[in-house]
């Protein structure tokens, strides 16, 4: 796996040890371009929510009937405070911007969907979603790098040598494997005066390798923009994602920039006091909601060729633990959301009676999602049927493809 360490406190860190400077993989260093917007230039960002979200609060299907009995007092309040998508089912009070891009058909929602894996380990079930397998620990790439290598090139230019970023504390399996991808973190060093840069700037004006690093990392940090800043609770989480939607739209906007990025958030392990229009989850779901809106607002005009997938590695259980949260479960919700999506429902729903349970206790998993992500890699990335199998999602054999998800 290559990545690019690039924010540019750690590239300075890097640099004061002249060998790690060295070791770093050159970024492309041209500033943003906001032409990457023309029509076929597809974007693909993968937003994975590790802990595990209870789809079945964020996406509550209140028409079905044993919903309410369930759930009780987790159940996200009264129908006037939802907003409906269907008969079935509606979306979180929190979830405001997704709800606009329902209203736009510019949201699917996905319920009752899966990975192969059944158990209920946190890090097994993660391990499953990142690399395509059926089983964990199966392979150590990830399929989103596997799949850079069926891109098309862009019309009338080569595709980028850093077809993917991942933005994060470190680069997830899923962007692992033999595909270079850049990769960005937030630094928590203190920002560096302009004339300590100019200093360096000046310093390694004769080395044209460090100088390029130095120049790469100033870019990489500049689109990180102003998000950064907040601290405590909520609005850490609000500002760490901001922060790298931002950074994401600046790597996708650039002519000869990356086509895909990955972004992750934490924290929606709701074992216990979860609550339901207010609480845990509540602001979990707000801070996604809003780094999505900023993701939307980065990439302007580049949204209209936008897909955003959000998924976590299982579902929670249907009924409400002692501690007033949900336990591990296995069905789940995810979500897409972007200017090319062909927003509706798609979900073959199982019900919440006892006996349609998935081992009594969780909602039964109908659609494999890595059926969702094939799809996608089809039909919006314009990638090769066959690719896909062989490549991509090679233990999975022909996995069917869900129309009508883009367009």
């Amino acid at each position: 796996m290559n990545s690019t360490p690039i924010t540019r406190r750690q590239m300075l860190g890097h640099a004061a040890g002249a060998a790690g400077a060295l070791a770093l993989p050159a970024l492309l260093a041209s500033r943003v371009s906001f032409a990457a917007s023309a029509a076929g230039e597809a974007r693909f960002v993968l937003v994975l929510l590790r802990g595990a979200l209870d789809g079945l609060a964020a996406a509550p299907p209140i028409g079905d009937p044993d919903f309410a009995r369930l759930r009780g007092d987790l159940a996200p309040g009264r129908a006037d405070e939802l907003q409906r998508l269907d008969d079935l089912f509606a979306l979180h009070p929190a979830l405001g911007f997704m709800g606009e891009q329902w209203r736009q058909r510019q949201l699917t929602l996905l319920h009752a969907v899966a990975t192969p894996y059944r158990d209920r380990s946190h890090f097994d079930a993660q391990d499953v979603l990142e690399s395509g397998y059926a089983r964990p620990h199966a392979a150590q790439s990830g399929w989103l790098n596997r799949a850079l290598g069926g891109l098309p090139p862009p019309q009338g230019r080569p595709l980028p040598q850093q077809g993917g970023v991942a933005l994060g504390a470190a680069v997830p399996l899923v962007m692992r494997g033999p595909r270079e991808v850049a990769s960005w973190s937030p630094s928590r060093l203190p920002q560096l005066e302009d004339d300590t840069l100019q200093r360096l700037a000046d310093l390694y004006a004769e080395d044209a390798l460090l100088a390029r690093r130095l120049a790469d990392a100033t870019a990489a940090q500049d689109m990180a923009g102003d998000a950064a800043g907040m601290d405590g609770g909520g609005r850490a989480a609000n500002a760490q994602l901001g922060q790298a939607a931002t950074t994401a739209a600046g790597f996708l906007l650039r002519e000869d920039g990356p086509r895909i990025a990955v972004l992750e958030t934490s924290g929606w392990d709701t074992h216990a006091n979860q609550g339901s229009v207010q609480g845990v989850l509540a602001g979990r779901l707000t801070a996604l909601d809003n780094g999505l809106r900023t993701l939307q607002t980065g990439l302007g005009q580049a949204w209209q060729h936008t897909v955003v997938l959000v998924a976590t590695e299982f579902g929670r259980t249907v009924a409400v633990n002692g501690t007033r949260g949900t336990d591990h479960g296995t069905g789940a919700a995810a979500f897409l959301l972007g200017g090319a999506v062909r927003g509706r429902v798609v979900a073959d729903w199982p019900g919440l009676r006892a006996a349609a349970l998935h081992q009594g206790r969780d909602l039964a998993p109908t659609l494999d999602l890595r059926s969702v992500m094939a799809s996608l890699l089809q039909d919006h990335l314009g990638m090769a049927p066959d690719f896909i199998q062989r490549e991509v999602f090679p233990d999975a054999g022909r996995l069917p493809r869900i129309a009508g998800l883009v367009g």
